[in-house]
């Protein structure tokens, strides 16, 4: 059992560190809580965007689609292609460069259906506020930031919850006081959630701030895989057509699914080809294969299993942090934890300004009655 001193500095610690960053992991952990639900009523709610007028299995040819897109946009827009994962999918062509945002087509004819820059649509903004704050990289810095600190938040929780007792009692009493029921609650739910809540929140870090992954291989003594480089000198030229480049990727990996396809505004940047490769964890696939976008040549390729652990550690993490790992029923546990989250840091804010009132009145009765020390 702690001695009175040494829990007051471990309450102390506990408590400025919710109060400073409980409320802004309460806020990411609500918003993710809440993107669950929201992907599936987004996609229900914009049947343009999601679902293909054509239902034919034909594909019109990518090369004219990307001269098209490219008129538009500009020569130097960088396009990322998602091809349909099922029957009646749309094709999605997500464009960075003077506009930003994703184009959704009709993958037969290439006829657009709908588009939406990157903070249209409630879904979108929601996802940029709990991915990055709508502050880019800088934000998704501060939320590692924040999340990694949450390691704090439950050593110190959990030091303070130990009981001198085991088994220990994990009773909530809601029959005394909204005060108590909420200390109960926060309490009790932090020690037997915290280890699974601590998943999500390290996962949802490294997501958020990729250099960490290079840390981690960098620790272990590995050198984090870096994508090939156009060699210099080689990039003048007309690029071959893109139908050509993904046909010569699909010949390294026969058969499989393209999970995505990165095709740069600039010829010295290599053209990337994602498989979803059938013992690949991660839904979008990382297998992939670097073409040069003039000549053709195969600069490299890797399976999930070449990467370092660091980086090659995503595979699983982004499935485990979106829930898409173990199907429904685990999206409705990611969901679930989001809120608990959310609550753990919204009833710890609230219960110290409770407890600050109380004793700001205890002092004033005290005071009018003559009583105070």
């Amino acid at each position: 059992m702690l001695r009175a001193p040494l829990r007051r500095h471990w309450l102390t610690l506990h408590r400025w560190i919710g109060l400073t960053l409980g409320p802004l992991l309460a806020l990411t952990a609500l918003l993710g809580a809440v993107l669950v639900v929201a992907l599936p009523l987004d996609r229900a709610g914009h049947p343009e965007f999601f679902s293909a007028r054509s239902h034919g299995t034909a594909v019109a040819p990518l090369e004219p689609l990307r001269q098209r897109l490219l008129a538009e946009f500009g020569p130097d827009a960088n396009l990322t292609l998602r091809p349909p994962r099922q029957p009646g999918d749309t094709l999605w062509v997500m464009v960075r460069g003077p506009w930003e945002g994703t184009l959704y087509l009709d993958p037969a004819t290439g006829a657009e259906q709908g588009r939406r820059g990157t903070h249209e649509g409630a879904y979108n903004l929601l996802f940029e506020l709990h991915s990055s704050l709508l502050l880019e990289d800088t934000g998704k810095g501060i939320l590692a930031i924040a999340a990694l600190t949450y390691l704090c938040l439950l050593v110190t929780g959990v030091v303070l919850w130990w009981p001198t007792r085991w088994p220990p009692s994990l009773r909530i009493v809601l029959n005394r006081g909204l005060l108590r029921g909420l200390f109960d609650l926060h309490r009790t739910g932090g020690a037997v959630l915290g280890l699974l809540i601590a998943v999500s929140v390290f996962t949802g870090a490294y997501m958020a701030w990729r250099p960490l992954g290079g840390f981690i291989s960098s620790a272990l003594g590995q050198a984090p895989a870096k994508a090939p480089v156009v060699p210099k000198g080689t990039s003048t030229g007309p690029r071959l057509p893109l139908d050509e480049l993904v046909a010569r990727a699909q010949a390294v990996f026969p058969g499989q699914p393209i999970g995505y396809l990165q095709v740069p505004g600039r010829t010295d940047r290599p053209l990337r080809v994602r498989f979803r490769l059938a013992d690949d964890p991660h839904p979008n696939g990382i297998g992939s294969v670097w073409l040069h976008p003039v000549t053709g040549e195969v600069l490299g390729v890797r399976r999930w299993q070449d990467m370092d652990v660091g980086n090659g550690a995503v595979v699983l993490i982004y499935p485990l942090h979106t829930g898409v790992l173990g199907g429904v029923v685990h999206e409705a546990i990611t969901a679930l934890l989001g809120l608990a989250l959310a609550g753990l840091g919204l009833s710890g804010v609230w219960l110290w300004w409770r407890r600050r009132a109380v004793a700001a009145a205890a002092r004033s009765h005290a005071l009018s009655r003559g009583t105070a020390p």
